[in-house]
């Protein structure tokens, strides 16, 4: 097995200069391929004549990946090492954007979910990659700044790729009567993730070139399951919980923009303007984690996150209680404060874990299965009520996440046992 050694600060020069540049551009990629389902879902539910709850069954397909898939990757990176399981996660996302093609041929909702979660298989492996590189390419003290600046460049895939998608993929919008008329509708999705898969096989053998670029050393063979021993920590199970929040909140609410934006008593607008809107949502969180990275070097991140969340519940107040463009907008600026909150609580739950952090990085990215959970309740509640009602879920979730940033205002007290590494006896 190997695993990449460096134990303190002072080591970081020894990371080669375009390290930062190869994780910049993974989190691009991943955070932009994600973002599509926020305008897949209202295709697949024209298509199919779907309820909201069923649709969501997309999230939950892509991020079950996260619950099934973090742990094998985490174990994958310590017996290949970070490069080369960048490059399996890069070809694993290649044969879900392939797998669409079949979907789309025999025109069944669940091949489409089997591609999905293919797809996810291969961003999980690349998100147990890169966070804990990025949080380590530097002092521990700006680790929430520098993974802030790390998820802008997320962020301006998920600003950029809903754009197009909603050009490419709603462009032609309406039910379909016949499996015919299904293949034919879904023939551009096919195209869209047939031109993804070529640019992530460049990506794949780009890296590959760069394999050797990390000291990777050797380490003890442990079972990778240990790492739940972690959990044992309460500040470290506070922020996994916290992620399976954040990230189910998240997602439930792109998930219902372009629909939610579509209503008469809000905007009342097409498919397609509608899924237009949606890069607002994400670009704001762009913006935000430009400016984070900056108020994060000047401020506690608890107490920034914890004014980020309760800033999020009372936006998602003010659209359910209003119309018009001020029920849209107050919706879609909810981005700029969910900006912060995934890297800040990722670094606050990391905080002390040392050598454990590659580990810790695998156990939180199995939180992120949240995406797969709160949309479907988020789904059922519409269903149920309407969407407005609907949004009370993710206000639900932002209120823990204020507790966790109240609970980790202060620095991690100095005397708290470092963690060993895993497999130390």
């Amino acid at each position: 097995m190997v695993v990449l050694q460096r134990s303190n600060d002072s080591a970081v020069n020894t990371y080669p200069k375009d390290l930062k540049v190869f994780v910049f551009v993974l989190f691009f990629a991943f955070g932009g391929i994600t973002s599509l389902n926020d305008v897949l879902i209202p295709k697949l539910k024209a298509l199919f004549t779907l309820s909201y709850r069923d649709v969501m069954l997309v999230q939950s397909a892509f991020f079950a990946a996260y619950f099934i898939v973090s742990i094998p990757a985490a174990a994958l990176v310590r017996r290949i090492g970070y490069m080369r399981a960048a490059v399996v996660g890069l070809l694993t996302m290649t044969a879900g954007c392939l797998l669409f093609e079949p979907a789309s041929a025999h025109g069944m909702f669940g091949l489409f979910l089997v591609a999905l979660f293919v797809l996810a298989s291969g961003i999980t492996t690349v998100q147990v990659v890169a966070n804990p590189l990025i949080s380590r390419l530097g002092s521990a003290s700006t680790a929430s700044s520098r993974l802030t600046f790390a998820q802008a460049f997320n962020s301006l895939g998920t600003t950029i790729f809903p754009y197009v998608g909603s050009i490419l993929i709603l462009g032609s919008f309406a039910a379909a009567d016949s499996a015919a008329l299904r293949t034919d509708e879904t023939h551009i999705v096919v195209l869209t993730y047939r031109g993804l898969a070529a640019a992530l096989v460049i990506l794949a053998a780009v890296v590959w070139l760069r394999r050797n670029a990390l000291d990777e050393k050797p380490a003890e063979h442990a079972s990778i399951f240990r790492s739940f021993d972690l959990l044992a920590r309460p500040r470290f199970r506070f922020g996994a919980l916290c992620i399976f929040l954040y990230v189910g909140a998240e997602v439930a609410i792109g998930s219902v923009i372009v629909s939610y934006l579509m209503q008469d008593n809000v905007l009342g607008i097409g498919a397609e303007q509608a899924g237009k809107h949606v890069p607002f949502y994400w670009g704001m969180a762009m913006l935000g984690r430009f400016l984070g990275a900056y108020v994060l070097r000047l401020m506690r991140p608890g107490k920034v996150l914890a004014a980020a969340a309760g800033s999020a519940i009372l936006l998602l107040l003010l659209s359910a209680a209003s119309a018009g463009p001020v029920a849209a907008w107050s919706l879609l600026a909810i981005g700029l404060f969910n900006s912060i909150m995934f890297p800040t609580i990722f670094t606050l739950a990391s905080e002390g874990l040392g050598k454990r952090t590659a580990e810790g990085s695998g156990i939180i990215c199995v939180a992120i299965v949240g995406g797969a959970v709160v949309p479907i309740l988020t789904g059922r509640v519409a269903d149920l009520s309407s969407l407005r009602w609907a949004l009370l879920v993710p206000a639900a979730c932002y209120s823990v996440i204020v507790l966790f940033g109240w609970f980790t205002r202060r620095p991690l007290e100095a005397s708290l046992p470092a963690a060993e590494p895993m497999g130390a006896s």
